[in-house]
């Protein structure tokens, strides 16, 4: 596992990014913002906080985007190739997570996933997190997200 900036191949994390979130598209309302992010704002992204791949022969099959706030570590954009599921690797990158964000002194990370995804929501129970919020996306009068916890 490594954290990356540029130069990266960003257009390799995009696509990697793109196609793990495909399964999403129709069952989540409203759609991913994953639609407005591109290779730039990868870049951007890990120029300004923490672009973490996991690679296979140079090409990244895992992703993650960290980002320290003043309570927690925020983890966003978790992705695992399709071919690669099954295999730890999620649970490696949120382990990595737990440890970059007791080595900032936070008390934890925080992730948040959409309601309509449920057997994500059973992931990462798995994985310690608890259920801490629901929250709306701005338009919508129901709950659209869930946040989850896990105390580091």
């Amino acid at each position: 596992m490594k954290q990356v900036h540029a130069p990266y191949d960003f257009d390799a994390v995009h696509a990697l990014l793109v196609s793990a979130f495909a399964y999403m598209e129709g069952r989540i309302n409203p759609p991913s913002s994953l639609g407005r992010m591109t290779p730039a704002t990868l870049a951007t992204e890990a120029a300004t906080k923490e672009l973490w791949v996991i690679e296979d022969a140079g090409t990244p099959v895992a992703c993650m985007i960290l980002t320290a706030k003043p309570d927690t570590l925020y983890l966003g954009k978790l992705a695992v190739d399709a071919t690669r599921r099954g295999q730890g690797l999620a649970r490696q990158m949120i382990e990595h997570a737990v440890t970059r964000a007791r080595d900032l002194g936070l008390p934890s990370v925080t992730l948040q996933t959409r309601i309509e995804l449920v057997e994500n929501h059973a992931t990462f129970r798995a994985m310690g997190f608890v259920q801490t919020d629901a929250t709306r996306h701005e338009g919508y009068d129901r709950p659209t997200s869930l946040t989850f916890t896990r105390p580091v």
